[in-house]
């Protein structure tokens, strides 16, 4: 039976790739009406994940009303679906595809030369792109840390997807800090997607809309330990793709405070989310941890 349930799995996944490949010529609006049909699809049968996004959009927007809120929630189904499928082209599209589609604008010239950067890469849907576009249309080596997928066909189509311009390294958690520094210390700038929940241990409490939230405070130490500034990266799924915009870096970060630092980057993020909040990932179950003492949110 479990081989039986192996072998299903296998064949879902290979299924799911080879159609991948073969949307990845379709026209852009083709694959976001289907995004639109998914999204809906996911938002009625996923409900425990409708729950979870549900109970985050009320408490970070509790001035908005419960029919706002709702038509937010089926709004970040579509955009998580439309980005998902997306990963067709970015991955397996035309390269000339991709720079039609993939719009870097803002501060760029943040990233000339070869001093250390490291890039706060909110959790906005269009992650993905961002990292298509810094590392196609940019001449320096960009690295992100990575954590491995447990079903290994899966994790070897996502990283060949995200090395496939440049000079890409993907480091994984457990290879350590280490050679992370010492690659932002060679001028390698680090993608950096520290606003998610990774579990009390290695975090810090601090407020994202007015909430404790345990966030990893790895914002501030790369950037103290790789000698770095600190500039933001935000992507925006557009109906022409994507707009990746840079952000001139933050003059006050890092400082000698590294949780004041994180209170800082969630503040500021904040205000990032407020100019779509349908695209960011309000699927995970942000408020998961609680300070000691505290009932569980979801």
């Amino acid at each position: 039976m479990r081989a039986l349930r192996q072998f299903a799995s296998y064949v879902f996944i290979r299924s799911g790739i080879v159609f991948m490949r073969v949307a990845a010529a379709l026209p852009l609006p083709v694959i976001r009406s289907m995004g639109v049909l998914l999204g809906w699809l996911l938002y009625f049968l996923a409900a425990p994940r409708r729950r979870v996004v549900q109970t985050n959009l009320r408490l970070c927007f509790p001035e908005i009303p419960e029919a706002g809120r709702l038509k937010l929630a089926r709004q970040t189904f579509v955009f998580f679906a439309q980005a998902w499928l997306d990963r067709s082209w970015l991955w397996h599209g035309h390269a000339d595809k991709l720079r039609q589609r993939l719009q870097l604008k803002g501060a760029v010239a943040e990233l000339d030369g070869e001093q250390p950067v490291v890039l706060f890469a909110p959790h906005f849907v269009g992650l993905d792109a961002g990292w298509a576009a810094l590392t196609q249309q940019l001449p320096r080596a960009f690295t992100t840390i990575y954590t491995d997928q447990a079903n290994k066909l899966l994790d070897r189509w996502i990283l060949r997807g995200r090395r496939r311009f440049g000079n890409a390294r993907l480091f994984g958690r457990a290879e350590g800090v280490q050679p992370i520094v010492k690659a932002l210390r060679a001028g390698q700038p680090l993608y950096l997607l520290p606003d998610m929940n990774f579990g009390p241990e290695e975090s810090v409490f601090v407020p994202f809309y007015g909430i404790d939230a345990a966030t990893v405070p790895s914002l501030s130490r790369f950037a103290k330990l790789g000698r770095a500034k600190v500039v933001p990266v935000v992507t925006r799924l557009t109906a022409t793709g994507y707009e990746v915009e840079l952000m001139p870096a933050w003059t006050d970060v890092p400082s000698a405070d590294f949780v004041a630092d994180t209170a800082l980057m969630n503040a500021r993020l904040q205000n990032y989310i407020n100019t779509m909040p349908a695209q960011y990932y309000w699927v995970h179950k942000r408020f998961k941890s609680r300070p000691e003492g505290e009932p569980s949110i979801y």
